[in-house]
């Protein structure tokens, strides 16, 4: 256990000492902005008009100003932008060892290879969170700088439970694209195929398909489908493969490079 939390502590300070979480930070910032955009279109046509915005394209993607429109836009841009942004944190905290030839140094401490494995995925996990709930506390401000109809906590309640629950959700299914971070040996690898499953996602959720499919079940969640354990499911099996085979690759393949 002592080993898990050192290595957490590395990890973290690894982190910190990078720019990527200001710069993952900024990328989430850009859904409550976008969003906000959006409910400022929505609010004044006329004036979108005027100034050459074509607010039907607006409505047609956001419906009303209000804050059940708001928030679930924040949900649906988290749950599909997450895969790739999320995707980009664990592509970088596993890729990183193979990118800088530190991963041989790595291992050579006197620390197990399955206590790095589990502390990168708890900082991801940690990361991801953060990132989350950034974009929450971001919406709130944005939402009440626009002037959206006051709410009741009910709604705000529960448009920030759907946010998290997306969250979770999108958190667990990149586990797999993960894996192609350690078994690709770099940053690229993964991000090709975080990229390639938004795009299957997309057709498979248009086909009718999407709750079967785990990369398209949280973009479901925060649209509000009513989804079966069977989706939920299907999630789980998918985390707990990526983490697998993580764990494995790391323990038993010759990490010479």
């Amino acid at each position: 256990m002592n080993n898990v939390i050192q290595a957490i502590w590395v990890e973290t300070l690894k982190a910190r000492r990078s720019r990527l979480p200001l710069f993952s930070a900024l990328g989430f910032a850009l859904i409550p902005l976008a969003g906000g955009f959006f409910m400022i279109v929505l609010k004044d046509p006329e004036l979108a008009r005027q100034i050459g915005l074509i607010s039907a394209k607006a409505q047609i993607t956001m419906g009303v100003a209000d804050w059940p429109s708001y928030l679930g836009f924040l949900a649906l841009g988290n749950a599909v932008g997450g895969v790739i942004l999320y995707s980009l944190v664990g592509s970088w905290v596993f890729g990183r060892e193979y990118a800088d030839r530190t991963v041989k140094d790595l291992l050579a401490l006197p620390t197990s290879r399955s206590a790095i494995v589990c502390a990168k995925f708890i900082v991801i996990t940690g990361w991801c969170a953060a990132l989350t709930v950034l974009i929450y506390l971001i919406g709130l401000g944005v939402g009440i700088a626009v002037g959206l109809p006051p709410a009741s906590l009910e709604i705000i309640l529960q448009g920030g439970i759907t946010l998290a629950t997306s969250g979770m959700l999108t958190v667990a299914i990149i586990a797999p694209i993960i894996f192609f971070a350690s078994a690709g040996h770099g940053y690229l690898p993964p991000m090709g195929v975080a990229i390639l499953v938004v795009g299957l996602a997309q057709l498979v959720a248009v086909a009718g398909w999407g709750e079967y499919f785990p990369w398209a079940i949280p973009g479901l969640v925060a649209q509000g489908e009513d989804l079966g354990i069977t989706s939920y499911m299907i999630v789980i099996f998918t985390s707990i493969a990526g983490i697998a085979g993580t764990f494995l690759w790391w323990e038993l393949a010759d990490q010479s490079r």
